[in-house]
């Protein structure tokens, strides 16, 4: 019997705030993830300045370069997000502002997927939608199901053990982590 290839994700997380929910999520992925297959975080979105395309012809700064090559390196991608005022959070979109004129892409062609959430009962639905449009331009192929919006995540997610505490939840997330390693394989 064979055993599949090993495979590496990392994710990108679009909140700094250290406490917040989605930073719990990102961190429960690893003890979610199925067989072969290990998930490391990417280094914070904070470090990247303000895009500015001045400071882009200077060069690219240092955080943004390591983030392209662990991204090229990883065979694939969690974005783990909330939603702020309808879409995604305005550091996360400078992240890939920053990332998309990296050459080569380090999206492009990557197998990505998505993990939105809130205290509302939509869970982040406007701000994912917004990440796929975005990622069209950016060429990365996006898992389309199952898609990952938790509503009411206060009462799913404990931000101080990190871990999800709803075990539908959990089983969903765990669902999405096995698809998109066969979507990688």
């Amino acid at each position: 019997m064979s055993h599949p290839k090993p495979l590496r994700f990392v994710t990108l997380l679009g909140s700094l705030r250290e406490g917040s929910y989605h930073a719990a999520l990102a961190k429960a992925l690893p003890a979610l993830a199925p067989e072969g297959v290990t998930i490391t975080p990417l280094a914070s979105i904070g470090d990247f300045p303000h895009y500015n395309a001045d400071v882009q012809a200077e060069g690219f700064p240092p955080a943004v370069l390591e983030m392209a090559d662990s991204i090229r390196g990883a065979n694939g991608v969690l974005i783990v997000t909330p939603e702020y005022n309808y879409s995604v959070p305005g550091v996360l979109k400078n992240a890939l502002d920053w990332l998309s004129r990296v050459t080569p892409q380090p999206l492009a062609g990557k197998p990505v997927a998505i993990q939105t959430g809130s205290p509302g009962t939509i869970g982040g639905a406007r701000a994912q939608y917004h990440l796929r449009q975005m990622m069209v331009f950016l060429d990365a192929q996006v898992l389309n199901k199952p898609e990952i919006m938790i509503g009411g995540m206060p009462s799913r997610i404990d931000p101080t053990a990190h871990e999800i505490t709803d075990e539908v939840t959990a089983g969903l997330v765990a669902q999405q982590l096995v698809a998109l390693a066969a979507m990688v394989r």
